[in-house]
């Protein structure tokens, strides 16, 4: 059974840990402060699909949930958004809920399943974006790296939407580079992206990488939309085509 842990941060919010291991930070009186850098990221890869076109609601299905934090963070930026979350940690996901209560009039849904099986039970088209940001022991599960899974990922995803996800990789973004061959493999024709702090993409240390399949036949329009909200960031942060 994991270790589970809810620890006040060091400025305000909350950490969930889990085996020691931080998995999310929370603000419940400020769902746009977004702690983790990789969590920025992952945020400006959504307001950069909302733009293209602007909906006012996003349908995201997230692959990991822990603490809730980009559910929170759509929810709180484009109010009744629906969303789906896969955390197959049923333990994690009552604390979380009974200690950080999710705001009211939300339209998150929590199924108590782990992403490959729940990706296949969703319905054709059902999602602007698929969020992946699950671990175990600090990888990623070897099953949501295969072309199979990034294909159905494709069929979930409405057309112009985009698959997105969390890695830690090693200086040279190794991983990152074999999960795009894997996506190209499974269908995503839209531009590949990789997402990351100026010392990691340029190879200066480890850390996480956000790798993006970005919406089909937008290739120059969403790289370049993307690259120019890197501007807003608290930190230097780095846009790559692969």
């Amino acid at each position: 059974m994991s270790r589970l842990a809810l620890e006040p941060g060091e400025r305000g919010g909350t950490v969930v840990l889990r085996d020691g291991r931080p998995q999310s930070f929370v603000d419940l009186d400020d769902p746009e402060h977004l702690e983790f850098p990789y969590v920025q990221h992952l945020a400006m890869v959504l307001d950069t699909l909302a733009a293209h076109p602007a909906p006012e609601r996003l349908g995201v299905t997230h692959v990991g949930g822990a603490g809730l934090t980009m559910a929170r963070w759509v929810q709180h930026t484009r109010p009744g958004s629906p969303q789906i979350v896969l955390e197959p940690d049923a333990e994690l996901t009552e604390r979380v809920r009974a200690e950080l209560p999710l705001p009211r009039g939300h339209r998150i849904r929590v199924r108590p399943q782990d992403g490959l099986t729940g990706v296949r039970g969703l319905k054709d088209a059902s999602a602007d974006a698929v969020v992946v940001d699950a671990f175990d022991d600090g990888e990623v599960p070897a099953d949501l790296l295969t072309p199979d899974f990034a294909a159905d990922c494709r069929r979930v995803v409405r057309g112009g939407g985009v698959l997105t996800m969390n890695l830690a990789d090693t200086p040279g973004l190794a991983r990152a580079r074999r999960l795009a061959r894997a996506w190209a493999e499974a269908g995503w024709s839209g531009p590949l992206v990789m997402v990351a702090t100026r010392e990691v993409m340029r190879g200066k240390q480890p850390g996480n990488v956000v790798l993006v399949a970005g919406p089909d036949g937008a290739a120059r329009d969403w790289v370049g939309a993307l690259r120019a909200r890197t501007v807003r960031m608290a930190f230097p942060t780095d846009v790559r085509t692969i």
